[in-house]
């Protein structure tokens, strides 16, 4: 027999049972990090820069299921749920209030399939960050104020 206390048994039927890795959990939508086939930011989900790379791993995970960030709205996940539905993988919408994740949508399965490298790498080249910052540059509220001046 386990050596519960009175505390225990209150914090059990306040909270629920603790599910190991509980961090873990909330991060990803739910499910443990072992079972991931592929991981979307929310700005991933936002831009559908991922969109391809999600369909691509779709198409070769035809048992998997898609866990989607509730927190998004709505119109940008238009593409996932469109991609869901044309290859016939159940797909869930996770909304927790009171935790916080930057993970947009999974794709898992119900078992551990150990992939070491579940995300996506962001595809922005140098130059293109370089003309980024340049923009930011220009843009400053200092070099608007000189141009009113003529400085």
């Amino acid at each position: 027999m386990s050596n519960k206390n009175v505390d225990d048994y209150l914090t059990e039927g306040l909270y629920g049972t603790r599910l190991p890795k509980e961090q873990e959990r909330i991060q990803f939508l739910g499910t443990l990090r072992e079972r991931i086939v592929l991981a979307l930011t929310i700005g991933q989900v936002m831009s559908d820069s991922g969109i391809s790379k999600l369909e691509e791993a779709i198409s070769e995970n035809p048992n998997a299921k898609l866990l989607i960030n509730g927190h998004v709205p709505y119109r940008f996940l238009k593409a996932e749920k469109a991609l869901a539905n044309k290859y016939n993988i159940p797909y869930t919408t996770i909304t927790n209030k009171e935790t916080d994740t930057d993970i947009g949508a999974v794709l898992t399965y119900d078992h551990a399939i150990d992939k070491e490298n579940i995300f996506i790498e962001d595809e922005k080249s140098d130059d293109n960050k370089e003309k980024i910052a340049d923009q930011d540059e220009q843009h400053t509220f200092l070099n608007k104020v000189k141009k009113w001046f003529g400085s």
